[in-house]
């Protein structure tokens, strides 16, 4: 059994009966953003591998292996994070499929030089980093979700560096940044293939956006239907509640 350390706890995996995660509601716990891109992007089945910059706890590679043979590799800044997804790997006995790096994603490209991917993915902080006195008290929570170790232009640079010449990117981040994202994709020879916006019920304005792009892709952006998460009475809908718990 492995060790569980505070609050941490362990939870099943949503639809993945089989599969258990270690979790902890004061340093991390994952949301359904990790879930929606693990559904959303493109997964190489059986040749090629993996690379999911802020892994965290290693949700999304959890996810991908439901969906893939390939290696998967998590990259997470924060120690107690990287520690949390050895753990993650072995509650699930992964060991042979997935592996992580303790490292800041901004190094990976130097890192793995010439060793590009087929599918790099990433959840990243979505929010400016504020003012000391508006900032998360909690510094694992404070990492996650402002960009205090790198900025929007630094995940999506090493997201294109790390990805082979045709090979996927897949990220999930709020729909107010749509326009940088896509500027900045181009800048860096991404091109926008697959976007898709999630709305928390209809008659609300989206708050997340799934977006994929192509490594030296040719132009072409397909916008895929909305996904709505309640229906009028405050239930999931039927399209989420399958994306959560399968069937």
């Amino acid at each position: 059994m492995v060790q569980l350390y505070g609050d941490e706890r362990i939870d099943f995996l949503l639809a993945e009966e089989n599969m258990r995660i270690i979790q902890s509601e004061s340093v991390f716990a994952f949301s359904l953003d990790a879930v929606l891109l693990a559904d959303f992007t493109y997964v190489p089945k059986t040749r090629g591998k993996i690379l999911d910059l802020c892994t965290g706890n290693g949700v999304i590679p959890l996810f991908l292996s439901t969906r893939s043979e390939v290696p998967i590799t998590g990259v997470e800044i924060q120690e107690r994070l990287y520690d949390m997804a050895l753990r993650n790997i072995e509650l699930n006995e992964l060991g042979d499929q997935l592996s992580m790096i303790h490292g800041d994603l901004k190094e990976m490209p130097a890192y793995y030089g010439n060793n590009k991917f087929d599918l790099v993915t990433c959840n990243p902080p979505y929010f400016p980093t504020p003012k000391t006195e508006q900032k998360n008290l909690n510094e694992h929570l404070a990492i996650a979700r402002h960009e205090i170790h790198c900025t929007l232009e630094e995940v999506i640079e090493s997201l294109s560096k790390l990805a082979k010449s045709g090979g996927k990117v897949a990220m999930v981040h709020r729909p107010e940044r749509l326009v940088d994202i896509l500027t900045l994709f181009r800048q860096y020879k991404i091109e926008p293939k697959r976007m898709r916006l999630v709305y928390p019920k209809k008659g609300k304005e989206a708050n997340i956006l799934l977006i994929e792009g192509t490594r030296d892709g040719k132009p072409g952006l397909d916008v895929l239907p909305p996904l709505y998460a309640l229906t009028d009475s405050g239930d999931y809908t039927p399209e989420l509640r399958k994306i959560l718990y399968g069937g």
